[in-house]
């Protein structure tokens, strides 16, 4: 039956994401695609599957654990390597496994999206790091990751996400669902200023 993969993907990333919250991303992120790409022409079993697959090499049980080593860890190169076998294993069409690879490639903020798949990916998972998403997937990481010690490691990073992400978004559509995000968020840092944090 077409689109078998799916489930096939849902469920493969439901059984590795770890720690368990990791799963939820995957889930909202898809979610937004589908809003950010209303009325736009792309090809959605490509973002689909890149939405599910991008962040398999940050997922324990995928990345060292060894701190020099998750130090120096390219988890786009590990997803890059391992994700084209198991969308194969999948069902996944074969000929659009290579557009997979490419927005995965570049669906960080830094990148510059060379389709619509990666520009529709690359700016869901940037709001997926803004208002109250953004605030609660940064502080569940304190005291669990290396970068996150205490609050203000935190704060330091929502600071950054809300000077400079914004800018980096691509399409009107993302610009608009920035927005309360972005009053959130603001609100949020300023808050945590006046409390001392």
């Amino acid at each position: 039956m077409k689109n078998d993969f799916r489930a096939a993907v849902v469920d493969y990333i439901r059984a590795q994401a770890r720690p368990a919250d990791k799963f939820s991303h995957q889930e909202r992120l898809y979610a937004l695609t589908r809003e950010i790409g209303a009325g736009q022409i792309y090809d959605d079993d490509v973002v689909f599957a890149a939405a599910w697959m991008h962040d398999l090499g940050v997922f324990i049980g995928h990345r060292p654990e060894d701190l020099d080593a998750l130090a120096k860890w390219d988890m786009i190169a590990y997803a890059v390597e391992r994700v084209p076998a198991l969308l194969k294993g999948f069902g996944f069409p074969a000929e659009k496994i290579p557009a997979v690879i490419e927005v995965i490639r570049e669906h960080q903020p830094h990148a510059n999206p060379t389709s619509p798949e990666s520009t529709i990916v690359r700016d869901a998972d940037i709001l997926e790091q803004l208002g109250a998403t953004g605030i609660l997937r940064t502080v569940c990481k304190i005291g669990r990751d290396t970068r996150f010690i205490i609050f203000p490691d935190a704060l330091r990073v929502l600071q950054k996400n809300l000077e400079t992400l914004p800018g980096q978004l691509s399409l009107p559509i993302s610009r608009k669902l920035a927005q309360p995000r972005l009053r959130l968020l603001k609100s949020f840092l300023e808050e945590a200023k006046s409390e001392g944090i």
